[in-house]
């Protein structure tokens, strides 16, 4: 009888951290936490081809005193017509030789007013509708958003970058404390170097105490006008139209 009690006593308690070890393992899903970095934007000017590579570092220091460091490389293009291609990839570990990996093709068309975002993996693309502007306004320096910021912008002079004349502006912003729930006021920095031949930034540096520093530069330029393969779907790929299903659902 003893024995059996042993064997029930332990197969109650091997039940009991069975249950629980499951009841630990247990959760709901979780979204997880994304940051987007965004590359060099690109407006669909015409008549100004060029093509390049972002060249992205993306280091930011934690509360522990660890340093992360990270790097990207991704094409991106724009022809005579101000059609755009360009790629989104994933961050890498700076100087370890790993290549970023392909994630996404984004193709901009302000003739037929498409964008078209293709998956890699999923080897499917979704064109939406696309109207962009060819030229862009600057913020007035000042106080905004109901005066909890204020912006400041200074010239950096003149400079070459690849054979390109640039003009060099930093924009500083504050953010009251209690602006975005930070206890302390935030000040965060932007530094340009910007093309007026092609209309593009060819050098961009973001400062941010909430996400680090982001530096970003246009690379192995090149006036060339580019192939016309390149504004074209990859073979392959499944293509939906969501402006159609847009239209259906607005009727």
């Amino acid at each position: 009888m003893k024995l059996y009690a042993l064997l029930a006593v332990s197969l109650l308690l091997a039940c009991t951290l069975a249950a629980q070890q499951s009841a630990e393992l247990s959760r709901g899903p979780d979204g997880g936490m994304r940051v987007h970095v965004g590359g060099i934007e690109i407006l669909p000017v015409p008549g100004k081809p060029f093509s390049g590579r972002d060249s992205i570092d993306w280091t930011r220091n934690l509360e522990d005193g660890t340093v992360v460091a990270t790097h990207l490389d991704a094409n991106l293009t724009r022809d005579s017509q101000g059609r755009i291609y360009r790629e989104r990839r994933s961050f890498v570990p700076t100087n370890t030789g790993e290549q970023s990996k392909l994630k996404d093709i984004v193709l901009f068309d302000p003739i037929a007013h498409t964008r078209t975002i293709c998956s890699v993996a999923a080897r499917h693309c979704n064109v939406t509708s696309y109207h962009a502007p060819t030229s862009f306004t600057l913020t007035k320096a000042g106080p905004f958003d109901n005066g909890t910021r204020y912006l400041t912008r200074e010239s950096l002079g003149s400079d070459v970058v690849d054979g390109f004349n640039v003009v060099g502006t930093r924009e500083t912003t504050s953010i009251n404390a209690g602006a975005i729930g930070n206890s302390q006021p935030l000040v965060t920095t932007r530094e340009f170097w910007y093309s007026p031949d092609l209309q593009v930034n060819l050098s961009v540096t973001r400062k941010d105490p909430r996400e680090g520093t982001q530096t970003i530069h246009v690379v192995d330029l090149s006036r060339s006008e580019p192939d016309p393969a390149m504004f074209q779907v990859p073979a392959g790929f499944v293509v939906q139209d969501l402006r159609r299903v847009s239209a259906k659902v607005e009727n």
